[in-house]
């Protein structure tokens, strides 16, 4: 099996700033804010979370193809 990559450049889709971001193992980043256009990013339908929406690597847990993050996370 592959190593977990745990950084993510992150794209705005609104003004294209990107930022490189360390995932969280243990829980899912649902909300992320834009530092350039002070926009609160939230997944597209069907992704879990930011990093799925507009990350360069999807989260830990698609990666180790467990699914989305655990409910309630």
């Amino acid at each position: 099996m592959a190593d977990i990559v745990l950084e993510s450049t992150i794209t705005c889709p609104n003004c294209g700033h990107q930022k490189a971001e360390t995932m969280p193992t243990d829980a899912c980043q649902y909300f992320f804010e834009c530092e350039s256009y002070r926009s609160l990013l939230k997944p597209k339908h069907g992704d879990c979370c930011v990093f799925c929406s507009y990350g360069t690597v999807p989260c830990p847990p698609i990666q180790e193809g467990a699914g989305c993050c655990p409910p309630g996370q």
